[in-house]
């Protein structure tokens, strides 16, 4: 088995900072589910639009996620520190999406989104890592 790269340490620094980031986010739907009197087991409310934009800039973010830690870990295989800093954009771009779009206004979501630079930026290292393997690159 081949061993990892030496700093592949910042890649899993990376992976455990984007779980904190949705801890983070995760507890502020639960903050708003209590002043906004959304109880369990409902996903969204009817009444507040406003907790719907919080629950659902974690919802959405809960969906990359996955997607996310797939090219980190791959992309950072060959390119650890790149990776790492690509997912530190990710995890920056997600907060300020989070941050819009809990201001009530959806449209303000769109202040995150320099963090597909970071996404991106991860899709071309994880092309780059698969191409090579395959030795087409």
């Amino acid at each position: 088995m081949a061993s990892l790269p030496k700093d592949y340490g910042y890649v899993v620094g990376t992976g455990l900072a984007s779980w904190v980031m949705l801890q983070g986010m995760a507890m502020k739907v639960v903050k708003a589910r209590k002043q906004y009197g959304v109880e369990y087991p409902n996903m969204y409310s009817d009444k507040e639009p406003a907790f719907n934009c919080v629950q659902r800039a974690h919802q959405n973010t809960l969906e990359g996620h996955p997607s996310f830690l797939f090219m980190l870990t791959v992309g950072g295989l060959e390119c650890p520190r790149t990776a790492a800093g690509l997912g530190m954009v990710w995890i920056l771009g997600r907060i300020a999406y989070a941050k819009g779009y809990s201001s009530g206004d959806p449209k303000n979501r769109k202040w995150g989104s320099f963090g597909y630079i970071g996404s991106l930026g991860l899709l071309g290292l994880t092309t780059c890592f698969a191409l090579k393997k395959l030795e087409i690159l």
